[in-house]
């Protein structure tokens, strides 16, 4: 066999949940259901987003981005797992498994920058209310989301591309349920010290500055919250950052116990991947929505007409 071929094989098995075939089925189940509930609740805030004139301002702008970042995630993952969880192949292709690396490092560190410029765009709402729309122009919105893709998309490049060339002499098991970089990383038969601290000092800017200027933005608001004179005010404006705040807990707390913390077992680690590959992107969209009084009357005013 070449190098090539035994650096990079034809196909990958990925091993999943075969471990615990009695779960297969009920988690196709609760896997299929989520994947529907996720595209029709992240789509439904684009759609919605796109033709009622109140939601299109920067905070809903940054959070059709989010919706689509979630869509992008489900779409690269779940339609490979529900293949592999309905039937006895547990295999995926090797462009496959490449398109999974890629999409998923390029989703998973855009939506970490992606969650610090929507707590910058709170701290401003809250903070800076007189010169929000001053501040919050059009222009600059468009530019901190592209550059959130963009950082995003950088690093993923050049990760899953040094990950990609490492030798694999044959190995294709991965003991996880889709193709990312730690766990190729795993695979490689050769020194991988290079590609490890690579994806550590790349992981700097998304898992420790991001969540950093999260918690700098809400430490400035809730000082400033707490400096408002009445209880009314101090609800209204914490009410407009709690949905945010709550996806950011649901999001970086996995993502950083996973990728920060000391390895994991390969158990803990496909649960803690499943939660943030599949539930986070669900929920998503249920919070803006049951917390958010503008989305509800959106809602409202879209429905009404076609309950005529």
């Amino acid at each position: 066999m070449g190098q090539g071929n035994d650096s990079f094989p034809g196909t990958f098995v990925l091993l999943g949940f075969s471990e615990w075939p009695w779960l297969e089925m009920p988690l196709f189940g609760l896997v299929l259901v989520s994947y529907i509930l996720t595209l029709m609740g992240n789509g439904s805030i684009i759609l919605l987003s796109l033709v009622e004139p109140r939601l299109q301002t920067p905070m809903y702008f940054f959070l059709d981005n989010l919706s689509m970042l979630d869509i992008c995630v489900t779409c690269t993952i779940v339609p490979q797992l529900l293949a592999n969880l309905w039937g006895p192949e547990k295999t995926i292709t090797s462009w496959g498994c490449i398109t999974q690396a890629y999409l998923f490092h390029w989703t998973g560190c855009t939506e970490c920058a992606l969650l610090a410029v929507m707590a910058f765009d709170r701290y401003v709402a809250v903070c800076r209310p007189l010169h929000y729309s001053l501040i919050m122009q059009p222009r600059l919105c468009a530019q901190l989301a592209a550059t959130a893709w963009c950082s995003g998309l950088a690093n993923s490049v050049l990760q899953a591309t040094l990950t990609l060339q490492l030798p694999r002499c044959g190995h294709r098991m991965l003991d996880h349920f889709f193709c990312e970089v730690p766990v190729l990383i795993k695979l490689a038969c050769g020194d991988t010290t290079a590609n490890d601290l690579s994806l550590a000092v790349g992981a700097i800017p998304f898992a420790l500055l991001a969540p950093l200027l999260v918690l700098v933005s809400y430490t400035l608001i809730t000082k400033a919250v707490l400096c408002l004179p009445s209880a009314k005010g101090r609800l209204k404006a914490l009410s407009t950052c709690s949905s945010h705040l709550a996806v950011v807990v649901l999001y970086f707390g996995p993502a950083i116990y996973m990728y920060l913390q000391p390895p994991a077992n390969s158990t803990q680690a496909k649960f803690m991947s499943f939660f943030y590959c599949l539930i986070t992107p669900l929920l998503n969209p249920l919070i803006y929505t049951l917390r958010n009084k503008d989305v509800k009357a959106a809602w409202k005013r879209v429905l009404q007409p076609l309950s005529r």
